[in-house]
């Protein structure tokens, strides 16, 4: 196997924990693999991811470092954070992806931390063109190597050289090596390194991986993964022994879009802060993680079963959703306040018929 070398991000493996109020409640036997303490200001899974891409950027000598992504990516924000701890430059391109953003989503979370830690942040129009997006950072990459600069680019779209993947392959071993009896392991899936990192370490196991669309339809999706699953096998010379099945892929959760959440990722995150104490973002982590109560209610999870879910992390975009989370809250409340004036009157009715019927025992034997 030809040999990728690494940065040196991932200093020791991320917790393994049972999720003990969450296994009840659900009726399954549940973990998660806490990734969002991978890495450097506020962490995640790119962390595994980057630690390949700068892994190479170092073997080649470069000086800047170039990636694009989403307003609020973690992706650029963690990519800027390590340039920095590298003493490397940083340019972060954003990509228009969400429509009618607000001021918060614009210039708080990512955004901010971004620009804290050096990086030189511009935009780009377009939210659904990733060729587009990758030929913008290779053009200034050009300009950058004019200069005198040594640029190294990360890509987003699809690659024929998904050394990303690797991070989640390595994911996947430290996964068996403290505990290999997971029927299945739930994750997101949108660029799709992790899904296909977590597949090719997964193959030959009776582990079964299901990916959770963060970004786009299950329909799109799947091709895409098929076609990193071959692109990681020709990179690495390894033949991987996929069944039929293993490009699995669930977008109950995606509705309405990416970087919205829906009622399904509102209920997840919610389930997941009141019975663990753990928090989701609204972008990734909520709409991955509401496969599993959504899969236990469909039968697909059967009760009993061994279930891994993967925190990717994202806290970092967390606050600019800010309007969308307290609209959540509020409504939430509400309904809690309903319910329990409901309960109220309910009993209410029950003790006002409990003491009609007393008394008129009481007029009988009387």
């Amino acid at each position: 196997m030809p040999q990728f070398p690494r940065a040196g991000f991932m200093t020791r493996p991320t917790p393994l924990e049972r999720l003990n109020r969450l296994s009840d409640h659900l009726k399954i036997d549940l973990w998660i693999k806490r990734d969002d303490l991978a890495g450097v200001t506020f962490g995640g899974n790119k962390t595994r991811q980057l630690d390949y891409y700068f892994g190479q950027a170092l073997a080649e000598g470069a000086d800047t470092i170039l990636i694009t992504g989403a307003v609020q990516s973690n992706f650029t924000r963690l990519a800027a954070a390590f340039a920095a701890k590298l003493g490397k430059k940083a340019f972060v391109q954003l990509e228009s992806r969400v429509t009618c953003p607000t001021g918060n989503y614009l210039e708080s979370g990512n955004v901010m931390l971004s620009q804290i830690l050096g990086a030189e942040v511009v935009h780009f129009p377009v939210g659904n063109d990733e060729d587009g997006a990758d030929q913008a950072l290779y053009e200034r990459a050009e300009a950058l190597r004019a200069e005198g600069a040594k640029p190294y680019v990360i890509p987003l779209g699809k690659t024929d050289h998904p050394i990303a993947a690797l991070g989640y392959q390595d994911a996947a071993r430290e996964i068996m090596a403290e505990d290999d009896g997971f029927d299945l392991v739930v994750t997101g899936t949108g660029s799709g390194m992790t899904h296909t990192g977590l597949i090719a370490g997964f193959a030959g196991t009776s582990t079964h991986v299901i990916g959770s669309c963060v970004r786009r339809k299950a329909a799109l999706q799947q091709p895409r993964i098929r076609t990193m699953l071959r692109a990681f096998q020709t990179m690495t010379g390894e033949a991987l022994p996929l069944t039929p099945d293993a490009v699995d892929i669930w977008d109950g959760g995606l509705w309405p879009a990416y970087g919205s959440m829906g009622p399904k990722a509102k209920a997840a995150m919610q389930l997941m802060a009141r019975y663990e104490g753990l928090i989701l973002d609204p972008v990734y982590t909520a709409k991955s993680f509401s496969a599993v109560p959504e899969l236990v209610k469909e039968g697909v999870i059967p009760q009993g079963a061994r279930v891994c879910y993967v925190h990717t992390g994202g806290l970092g975009a967390f606050f600019a959703y800010q309007e969308q989370i307290m609209a959540m809250i509020t409504k939430a409340q509400a309904a809690e306040e309903d319910a329990a004036t409901a309960e109220a009157a309910k009993a209410e009715a029950a003790k006002a018929k409990a003491a009609k019927k007393e008394a008129a025992k009481a007029k009988k034997d009387g």
